[in-house]
């Protein structure tokens, strides 16, 4: 039962209070249904002028729309890769389970599963006809796949595995022939014959883990950068570069290295962005490498992760812009006639990647770590 006291209480000091039996007026029986506080749990509802925090909300929970056509849930862990099929309604993903999956985007059926790894798979990509397709893991290795049939999409076939690299970053294959182009976290950079697997050329001149990588659209070149900020332009036929900006050069100085990098069609420029959020644009037709200019919207420190040439068609002039996302959620488009912003788009987290649309050429998807993809014309 409970005492309520109404008059006066005798005090020990300045401690604890006591009722005296005088003072009790009445007792009331306690029917269990009421539990008293302690001071301090009582305390946790009060703010610091001991009125009742009303503004004290419960989290909300985020709810997002699934607007796409087709999903693929086979992955039991974080997805690293996808690329889609040239041609055929197929696409490739590969992730932190250790395995790679072919599966079907009109139905998310299971073609293959792509196994053979023994670390996350991080990159994965089809030749440019479609009659192979690769995978790269952190276990270094590189497994390829192919179509028993030139005609049938869904009919593949173990090829080869190719080891070089002690940990895959990223591979590439090349626009016009059969020939992969695979970046290591060793400084190597390794290019092979298919469907021989016989290694054609490693690049060595990279003193840190080769973060990016690609062949220029007309596929006679290969450019190159590093966590170290060093670009490098090669000719796949020769293991020692034409030419390699660092981060020492005044001009470049790509401080905290190269992360992304894009070339034009014709291939005299590359536009390539850094860990710290510089934007440089490169031309590739001089003999030593030549910086024109840098792009500065990008916020200082955040990393640029990725760039894209994008055609504008007749509904923009014939004329191209460069796209850059980062990790500032800022999705840029310079102008590199004038090297101006001309428009700056958001996500609310980093922005991963840019895809241009094959028609109409002018509309991009965005990705970001806001769990979102947004299309922008």
């Amino acid at each position: 039962m409970t005492e309520k006291a109404v008059s006066s209480a005798s005090h020990d000091g300045e401690g604890d209070v006591y009722v005296d039996q005088e003072d009790i007026v009445e007792i009331i029986e306690d029917d269990g249904g009421d539990v008293l506080m302690d001071e301090d749990e009582d305390g946790d509802h009060e703010d610091g002028d001991g009125d009742e925090d009303e503004d004290v909300q419960p989290d909300e929970e985020i709810v997002l729309e699934d607007t796409s056509v087709q999903s693929f849930a086979r992955h039991s862990k974080s997805v690293f890769a996808v690329a889609a099929h040239p041609t055929a309604p197929l696409a490739v993903s590969g992730g932190e389970d250790d395995v790679g999956y072919l599966w079907d985007t009109t139905t998310g059926e299971v073609i293959l599963k792509l196994d053979g790894h023994e670390d996350s798979v991080v990159a994965v990509g089809f030749s440019h006809d479609g009659q192979m397709v690769a995978t790269g893991g952190m276990d270094g290795r590189i497994r390829v796949w192919k179509q028993q049939q030139p005609n049938s999409w869904k009919n593949w076939e173990f090829l080869r595995q190719l080891d070089g690299v002690d940990e895959v970053v990223w591979l590439k294959w090349h626009p016009q022939g059969p020939v992969l182009l695979v970046g290591g976290q060793d400084a190597t950079v390794w290019m092979y014959q298919l469907p021989s697997g016989t290694s054609m050329q490693v690049f060595a001149s990279h003193t840190g883990p080769v973060n990016i990588g690609s062949f220029i659209p007309s596929g006679k070149r290969i450019i190159t950068g590093d966590a170290e900020g060093t670009l490098i332009y090669w000719d796949p036929r020769s293991p020692s570069p034409l030419w390699k900006l660092s981060s020492t050069d005044e001009r470049f100085g790509l401080t905290g290295g190269v992360i992304s990098v894009a070339a034009k069609k014709e291939g005299t420029i590359a536009v390539v962005g850094g860990a710290e959020g510089g934007v440089k644009v490169v031309s590739l037709v001089k003999e030593k490498g030549e910086v024109i200019g840098g792009l500065e919207g990008h916020a200082e420190g955040e990393s640029v992760e990725t760039v894209a040439f994008v055609d504008l068609g007749a509904a923009g002039g014939n004329r191209e812009v460069v796209v850059t996302g980062g990790t500032d959620g800022k999705i840029c488009v310079w102008d590199l006639n004038t090297m101006r912003l001309r428009t700056e788009m958001r996500h609310n987290d980093s922005v991963t990647n840019i895809i241009q649309h094959r028609s109409p050429s002018h509309v991009i998807t965005t990705a970001s770590a806001d769990k979102t993809l947004k299309t922008w014309d």
